[in-house]
């Protein structure tokens, strides 16, 4: 049996913060003091973070944020483990905790999308007049989402707002819900919507973590993996039944493995089993393969004779 003698924190919280540098300052101090690990954002509109530790570790900072009375009624998501998800420790000062791209950014403490609990949620989706809006990237998608779910081609959050632009008669006159991994890039996005024209706009509250949590739901509709920002890269999220939606990047058979491309200038996220890793030496193309940065060859101390016999093994596969 695992031993979760550790847990990840996932929260925010949208909340004026006067002094953000100086705010930053302190609480890296503060995480450093308790001896956690991980990445926390912190901005004059609220804090964002992740961060893993011990029990108790996580039970402390949990408490020492909660007597503060800005982060008093904080939601932690938590996530039972056998080791730190992060290396380090960073708290970070941004203009914005999510970049939506906009030159009047939105305020979710004024304006945002009705909150959906998982049940809500789970109901609504299923809608004939509902259209279920992945606010997240295309790589996270690609790894699993809700069951229908529409997929923006998207790189970047920012890229968002565009993207719904163009494709706008696709989602006018309907009721719409979206959704994002622990629920901040919703409380914008939604919001957003709204102030596009978007009558019926709806969120699910506390994201698809909350979602795979909760005992009545248990994730069901989700469809795949949850990719997460830590050194986990996915959690599971269905507890009912678990289908696989990520295709490998080479071969496009069923597959929910992440590498980063071994062309450290490159560094595209990619589905790709350890098969195949080998094979395609972590490239995500001949250009990244014969890279001379080339991370796969480095840390697989590959000669030019290797490299070149596996090149040629490449091009007859794909010839």
């Amino acid at each position: 049996m695992e031993n979760h003698s550790y847990r990840v924190l996932l929260y925010y919280q949208y909340v004026p913060i006067e002094d953000p540098e100086q705010f930053t300052i302190d609480h890296l101090k503060l995480c450093k003091e308790i001896g956690l690990k991980g990445r926390i954002l912190v901005a004059k509109e609220g804090i964002n973070g992740t961060v893993s530790g011990t029990m108790d570790q996580t039970e402390t900072y949990m408490h020492t944020m909660k007597q503060d009375p800005r982060f008093a009624d904080m939601v932690f998501k938590i996530d039972d483990e056998s080791g730190h998800a992060f290396k380090k420790m960073h708290v970070r000062h941004r203009k914005e905790l999510v970049h939506l791209g906009l030159e009047d950014d939105v305020n979710p403490l004024e304006l945002t999308g009705n909150y959906l609990s998982p049940k809500e949620f789970y109901d609504q989706m299923q809608s004939d007049d509902t259209v279920v809006i992945d606010a997240r990237n295309d790589y996270e998608y690609d790894l699993g989402h809700f069951r229908g779910a529409v997929r923006p081609d998207i790189e970047a959050f920012r890229e968002l707002p565009d993207w719904i632009r163009k494709n706008k008669e696709a989602f006018e006159g309907k009721k719409i819900l979206t959704y994002c991994t622990g629920g901040i890039r919703c409380e914008k996005f939604s919001g957003w919507l709204l102030k596009e024209g978007f009558e019926d706009v709806s969120q699910l509250h506390g994201g698809i973590v909350t979602y795979g949590k909760d005992p009545e739901v248990r994730g069901q509709l989700w469809d795949g993996q949850c990719y997460v920002f830590d050194e986990r890269i996915s959690v599971p999220v269905n507890r009912v039944e678990h289908v696989v939606v990520g295709k490998d990047y080479f071969t496009n058979e069923p597959c929910e493995r992440y590498v980063n491309c071994a062309n450290p200038e490159c560094n595209k996220q990619i589905i790709c089993s350890e098969e195949n890793e080998h094979f395609y030496m972590r490239g995500c193309s001949h250009e990244c393969r014969v890279h001379p940065r080339n991370l796969y060859v480095k840390e697989h101390n590959l000669t030019e004779e290797e490299v070149n016999l596996k090149l040629a093994k490449i091009n007859k596969k794909i010839a």
